[in-house]
């Protein structure tokens, strides 16, 4: 070997340790979560939101931190996605808090209340009404920092095979609807189920259940609701706001350098409103579309059940706030925020909907 290429060789070897130690070092620099959703893959509204928000995070962050998506069954079923992340089995879930009542009785505030807020006021409340840190306080025994990741909006009241004529028509009627709505239906008289959206268009066509709820026009349409039942009704009292939550596992979060936990906060707050304003256009197109093509028949609730509907639905908070202490301070939480935001929103937003007509 002659000198020259002895140096060159002796310069490989000397620079091999510091190149040996670098690959590893960006190696360890990439990090992958896993994502696991409620939502069938793609589905309009909260199923696009979680796929935007996976590839958000992965952007803004320039791929260092890569989220994977999962649509409900592909890991977990729709219904587990908040024991997959507080176990491990994923460091992010996209899904609505309406779910968990079963583990956090105050978790379906965080969604809707029935009568309650409206979009703009929801997140009003959660950034600024004190909600954030009660929903915080909520989920920390279960290792999970929630943040709102999306929003599908004002809710319609549901899809009904047969006209309701008065709230006699609600009795024994087996209706899917979670949350606080469902408790409202029961106290009402109907039998409400929970049933993963994946599989509620089955349920609809084969009888197991007379009448769903699902979400806006844009993402009931893509469930094909309307081949099952012809009777739309308004309005959404049970759900007058749509927020989807992204579940981030507080070990994952933790681990992560600032400048990183700093994206998946923004990545979400980025959703919440990117998400409303997509829900608010596609609800228009696909009503329309709905009606005029799909034999579609809008129908408002009879008086006599949003009457009954809005007295239940005291009945089933104070059961609610009778839970323990920080459920109760939840919904005094909410209530308060309702009773804040009530005056302000009746002399601008309902005055003015009225005034266009």
């Amino acid at each position: 070997m002659n000198n020259l290429n002895r140096r060159k060789a002796l310069g490989l070897l000397t620079a091999s340790p510091a190149v040996a130690l670098a690959t590893p070092a960006l190696a360890q620099s990439r990090i992958e979560w896993r994502m696991v959703t409620s939502w069938p893959k793609n589905l309009p509204g909260p199923g696009v939101t979680a796929q935007r928000l996976a590839d958000s995070i992965t952007a803004m962050s320039d791929g260092q931190l890569t989220v994977k998506l999962y649509a409900a069954g592909e890991i977990v079923p729709a219904l587990e996605v908040f024991s997959a992340v507080s176990g491990g089995t994923a460091q992010i879930g996209h899904t609505a808090s309406l779910f968990w009542g079963g583990k956090v009785p105050a978790a379906p505030l965080f969604t809707a209340g029935p009568f309650g807020l409206t979009p703009v006021e929801h997140i009003t409340w959660i950034n600024h009404g004190g909600g954030q840190a009660i929903w915080d306080r909520l989920y920390e025994p279960f290792g999970i920092k929630p943040y709102m990741a999306g929003n599908t909006g004002f809710q319609m009241g549901g899809w009904y095979k047969k006209e309701l004529k008065s709230v006699a028509d609600l009795r024994g009627l087996k209706i899917r609807m979670p949350g606080l709505g469902g408790e409202v239906m029961r106290l009402l008289g109907a039998s409400p189920v929970t049933i993963a959206p994946g599989e509620i268009l089955s349920a609809l066509q084969s009888g197991v259940i007379d009448a769903t709820e699902f979400l806006g026009p844009s993402s009931d349409f893509a469930m094909g609701f309307y081949k099952a039942a012809k009777f739309y009704y308004a309005p959404g009292f049970h759900e007058p706001n749509g927020t989807g939550e992204a579940l981030v596992s507080k070990a994952a979060l933790d681990a992560l350098p600032n400048h990183l936990k700093a994206i998946v906060e923004s990545a979400c707050a980025a959703e919440n409103i990117l998400a409303l304003g997509e829900s608010e256009w596609m609800n228009a197109a696909r009503l329309k579309l709905l009606v005029e093509e799909k034999g579609v028949q809008l129908r408002d609730y009879p008086k006599d059940i949003v009457t009954a509907a809005r007295v239940a639905t005291q009945e089933a908070l104070e059961t609610l706030a009778a839970r323990d202490p920080l459920t109760a301070e939840a919904v005094e939480s909410f209530s308060a925020a309702s009773r804040h935001l009530k005056q302000w929103s009746s002399q601008s937003i309902q005055k003015f909907l009225a005034a266009r007509g």
